[in-house]
C-alpha cells in the first residue's frame, strides 16, 4: 500500500511540474506577442503555487514593465535579484524601472564598512555565503587530514598552513553570513504600490503628514501597529503608512 501511495504520489508531482512547465511556456508566447497582461496572469497564476524562480520573478518585472506598472515592476526585479545578487540582465532592467518612479531620494552617507558590504559582501545572498562555509569546512578538514597523513616535514608545514589559513577563512565566512542573514531579517523591506501616499508622523488618520511617497520607491519597514507600518526611507525620514499601500518582500 505503501508503495503504491508513493508512486502515485510522484506521478503527481510529475504531473503538476509538466503543468507548471506548460503555464510558463504559454505565458513567455503570450509575453512575445505582447499581450502582456495575459502573461502576468499566467505568470502570477505559477506564483500562486509558491514556486520560486529568477525566471520567473525577471519575466513578471519584464511584463509590468512593458505596462508601466512601476511598483509590481521594481518589486519583482527586487525579488529576482534576491535570488541572484550578480544578475546584470535584472541589474540593468532594474535601472530602468527606477527611472520612473518619481521619488528621487538621496541617500544618506555611507560608512566604510558599510560601503565595503555593499559593494562586494552583498554581492552574495546569505545562502550563496553559506555555501561558502561548507566548501571552506570541508576544504580545511581535507586539508588537516593531509597534515595529519603527510610523511615529511616540508608537506606537514605546508598543509598545516593552508589549513589553518582555510580555517580561518571559514571563521570570516561563517560571521559574514551570519550578518547577511541578521541583515536580511532585521531590514524588511517594502515596495509603495500605490500611486501616491501621504506619511504620517503617528499611526492615526488624524497624524500630521511629514511627507509624500510615489509608486515603486523601496522602503525599510521598522514597526507594526494594527493596520500601520512604521518606515525608514534611504535618506533616514521616518514615518507611518497604511499596510494595504506597500508590499512586503516575502521570505524564500
Amino acid at each position: 500500500m505503501k508503495k503504491i501511495l508513493f508512486l502515485l504520489l510522484i506521478i503527481a508531482n510529475s504531473l503538476s511540474a509538466q503543468n507548471t512547465d506548460e503555464i510558463f511556456s504559454s505565458a513567455n508566447n503570450l509575453y512575445k506577442t505582447e499581450k502582456f497582461e495575459e502573461a502576468v496572469e499566467l505568470y502570477k497564476k505559477i506564483e500562486s503555487k509558491g514556486l520560486v524562480s529568477l525566471e520567473l520573478f525577471y519575466n513578471l518585472g519584464n511584463s509590468y514593465y512593458k505596462l508601466n506598472k512601476v511598483g509590481p515592476s521594481i518589486y519583482y526585479y527586487e525579488k529576482a535579484l534576491k535570488l541572484d545578487p550578480l544578475n546584470e540582465d535584472v541589474k540593468n532592467n532594474l535601472v530602468f524601472a527606477k527611472r520612473l518612479a518619481l521619488d528621487k531620494i538621496e541617500e544618506l552617507p555611507k560608512s566604510v564598512f558599510q560601503k565595503f558590504n555593499q559593494n562586494y559582501l552583498q554581492k552574495l545572498s546569505y545562502n550563496q555565503w553559506a555555501i561558502v562555509v561548507v566548501v571552506l569546512s570541508a576544504l580545511a578538514s581535507l586539508l588537516f587530514l593531509l597534515f595529519y597523513f603527510a610523511d615529511s616535514p616540508s608537506k606537514k608545514r605546508f598543509y598545516f598552513a593552508t589549513s589553518i589559513l582555510s580555517f580561518i577563512f571559514l571563521i570570516a565566512s561563517f560571521f559574514i553570513t551570519y550578518n547577511q542573514y541578521s541583515f536580511y531579517k532585521n531590514n524588511k523591506e517594502a515596495i509603495i504600490f500605490v500611486e501616491k501616499t501621504e506619511v504620517r508622523n503617528a499611526p492615526t488618520f488624524n497624524a500630521e503628514e511629514i511627507f509624500t511617497l510615489h509608486e515603486g520607491t523601496k522602503v525599510i519597514v521598522l514597526d507594526a501597529v494594527d493596520n500601520w507600518l512604521k518606515i525608514k526611507i534611504a535618506d533616514g525620514k521616518i514615518g507611518w503608512i497604511i499596510s494595504n499601500e506597500l508590499k512586503l518582500f516575502n521570505d524564500f
